[in-house]
């Protein structure tokens, strides 16, 4: 994983989320300067905001415009890298629209680059209601073309935050925005929850197959402009009812022919002929195209992934792909086409794009669509089957089975959980809604799987006097404890068990906002006084006192906590250290700064270890390679640290926590105290999903400096140290204790 300074995008998105509103609510009833008419050309339109995270800069323009005088350009900033992008918006405040659905419509157009609109509602206390950027459907035409976003604003809203936003190397032109209230529900009907027959079953997983080879491998023109979710939400619902093979391959053929036209669907056995603009070159001025995805590149933007089709002058369209999709079908599906000067052959006239309806995942489709969606990216693009050995086509069975059932959005939350917990990645989680009360809060106590049992670390003077450092906690809510880990851990993704233990730690002490936890407490660790009691969830989260940022903890000896300390923060302190002697760097968690500690630590260059994209040219892991991408190459920086020195870790340790430790492992740059990390390294990825869901996985290998495995394994300490209740209670960080033991003993 990439230090903070490289994550600027992901950091950027998450603001972008709930921006202040004391900063940037305006009282007007609809978007300032909406045509843009008002302002001088070349200035930045009147009433339009450009955050600081945006690395484009806006302008008025009169280049082109679609209606009036003039519009809004947006064009990158010098300062700009490939995975940044440009924001301009506006916020309203929310009354005149509370409990009404709205639709925000704009004329957009791009130039080598690409836009996404984006619609958001705001409620009380940081709350999110109805939210959608356009990731699964950006805009790439280069003719004006009007957009649009529908959503509903709930009745507590306090606030509507919309704009568009823009990725890559060009412009993007936008004109006539307008918000507005829609007369009627313009939410689909949901299909009500009801279980998949056997052959219903069947003809969903053959849908789904056929599904993720031509989304991500056909080079039709036609396949590379459809909008995915809405195609296999109508697709679920024309499969499923099919009676037999021959019914379901010919439903088939007919629901990909506007999208596929060569690819043929058939009852096992009785493969056709191929279509002649696949057996024969077309004469003069024709290529072949294919796709080359660089990880999964979903088109919105340009990034460490990405997607694009190439020429190949040694690919055959005559030689297809050839799969068994189940129920009793097969398929041919090309991946090349013959394309010229106007487009892929055969040519198909796309109808003009109009907005789908919105759905929720109250509905069933919906639901299925999701699955599968999700289980075909992960199918062709995530690289570390190879190590976790995931009956993964299981998976897709066991998910549609029970997203076909799923009866809330609890439901369907758990249904996607289970699907990335199969994949066993740290990086891997479930975005949307997670069916629990909206106002959350945390007990009044840290904890922490000690000798076998839930022991209390920390304790907030809310949770009570009945609760003190070193007990025992033996159920929550009523239930053991053993059985809620089990249960919580059951949906958490994690390449470690140290890492799925520390995540489940976390979500069991989430609770409703104002509500009362039952504990079931053992005093001093002693079951046989169990006494329950009822702690107060109120508190935004405790965790484990350490020593500070950056301490002096005997003379010339300091600890310095890299999850807390920022850049300046050591900047300030760099010759204070340099003098030390003895150093204790803690990373049991997240940095919060950038490498530079360790560039403090070495007279020579270090490098990270190898970063690995797959490079994927045909379905299934078929034939797959990687390209190794650059990594970070870390100069030596004076002044240089030469004190005797230890990294404190453990399992909360991921990503780019596991790539500074790697580096230490490496280049034997000091000891390693305490717990193995999370073993989970790389860039994250999202698959977008219909309903306002999404799943984030690790789309690159990562294996260590030596070339051998990192997921799985992780870093492990050079001195293991695990802690006990009795340290606990007696106030000990015994983890602390052993590095700085280890540090005195060689000065």
């Amino acid at each position: 994983m990439p230090p903070p300074a490289a994550a600027r995008y992901a950091e950027a998105m998450r603001l972008l989320v709930m921006l202040p509103l004391a900063l940037l609510l305006r009282a007007q009833s609809g978007p300032a300067n909406a045509g843009f008419e008002q302002g001088a050309v070349g200035q930045p339109p009147a009433g339009w905001l450009v955050p600081a995270a945006s690395t484009f800069r806006a302008a008025i323009t009169d280049r082109n415009c679609k209606t009036g005088k003039q519009c809004a350009i947006m064009e990158r900033d010098r300062s700009g890298g490939p995975q940044d992008f440009g924001n301009l918006m506006q916020m309203l405040d929310a009354a005149p629209y509370r409990g009404k659905t709205v639709r925000l419509r704009a004329a957009v157009r791009t130039e080598l680059a690409r836009a996404q609109m984006w619609l958001r509602i705001d409620r009380p206390n940081q709350a999110m209601g109805f939210f959608d950027n356009m990731n699964d459907r950006p805009i790439v035409l280069s003719e004006w073309r009007d957009y649009e976003i529908t959503g509903d604003v709930a009745d507590d809203a306090q606030a509507i935050a919309l704009g568009v936003m823009a990725f890559g190397e060009g412009r993007v032109f936008v004109d006539d925005v307008s918000l507005t209230v829609v007369a009627g529900a313009v939410t689909e009907p949901a299909e009500p929850p009801r279980p998949l027959t056997a052959r219903g079953l069947d003809n969903e997983i053959a849908f789904a197959r056929l599904l993720g080879y031509v989304r991500h491998f056909h080079p039709s023109d036609q396949a590379a402009k459809t909008d995915w979710s809405d195609f296999a939400i109508r697709g679920v619902r024309a499969v499923e009812d099919s009676a037999d093979a021959a019914a379901l391959a010919r439903k088939l053929e007919s629901l990909f022919a506007p999208v596929a036209p060569t690819v043929r669907v058939f009852v096992t056995g009785q493969a056709p002929a191929l279509p002649a603009e696949l057996r024969l070159p077309p004469a003069g001025g024709f290529k072949v195209i294919r796709w080359n995805h660089y990880g999964f590149g979903d088109g919105a933007i340009k990034s460490a992934y990405h997607s694009e089709r190439v020429p190949d002058s040694s690919a055959d369209p005559a030689k297809p792909f050839a799969a068994d999709l189940g129920g009793g079908v097969s398929c041919l599906v090309p991946l090349a086409l013959y394309t010229g000067s106007a487009g892929t052959l055969p040519h198909r006239e796309m109808p003009p794009p109009t907005a789908p309806p919105r759905r929720t995942a109250a509905d069933r489709a919906t639901r299925l669509a999701g699955v599968m969606l999700a289980w075909n990216v992960l199918e062709h693009f995530y690289p570390y089957f190879d190590v976790v050995r995931t009956g993964w086509p299981a998976e897709l069975t066991e998910g549609l089975a029970s997203a076909a059932t799923a009866a809330d959005t609890r439901a369907y939350y758990e249904t996607l959980s289970r699907l990335a917990a199969a994949l066993h990645d740290g990086h891997a989680h479930v975005n949307g809604d997670d069916g629990k009360p909206a106002a959350r809060a945390r007990l009044p106590l840290a904890w922490d799987w000690i000798e076998g049992r839930l022991v209390v670390t920390q304790v907030a003077e809310a949770a009570g006097a009945h609760v003190v450092r070193g007990d025992v906690v033996l159920s929550i809510g009523g239930k053991p404890t053993g059985d809620v880990l089990r249960d919580t851990e059951a949906l958490i993704s994690g390449a470690t068990p140290q890492w799925i233990r520390a995540r489940a730690l976390t979500e069991l002490a989430i609770c409703e906002r104002g509500s009362i936890v039952t504990l079931g407490i053992a005093p001093g660790g002693d079951a046989s006084r169990m006494q329950r009691f009822g702690v107060p969830c109120n508190s935004e989260g405790l965790t484990e006192k350490r020593p500070g940022s950056i301490t002096e903890l005997e003379k010339r000896i300091w600890y310095i906590d890299l999850n807390v300390v920022t850049d300046q923060d050591f900047t300030a302190a760099v010759f204070k250290l340099a003098e030390a002697r003895g150093l204790i760097f803690d990373l049991r968690g997240y940095p919060r700064m950038s490498p530079v500690f360790l560039q403090h630590l070495s007279a020579t260059p270090l490098d990270s270890a190898q970063w690995h994209i797959p490079l994927v040219q045909r379905p299934d892991h078929q034939d797959l390679t990687f390209a190794r991408t650059a990594g970070w190459n870390l100069q030596p920086v004076k002044p240089l640290f030469t004190a005797n020195r230890v990294f404190l870790t453990g399992g909360g340790a991921i990503s780019y926590a596991e790539s500074c430790m790697g580096i230490v492992e490496a280049y034997k740059l000091a000891d390693i105290v305490g717990g193995t990390t999370a073993g989970t390294n790389g860039n994250v990825n999202t698959i977008l999903l219909p309903g306002g869901y999404s799943i984030s996985f690790t789309g690159m290998k990562v294996l260590k400096h030596d070339g051998s495995q990192h997921h799985g394994v992780g870093i492990r300490p050079t001195v293991p140290v695990e802690r006990t209740r009795q340290g606990v209670a007696a106030g000990r960080d015994e983890v602390l204790e052993r590095g700085l033991a280890l540090v005195r003993s060689r000065m």
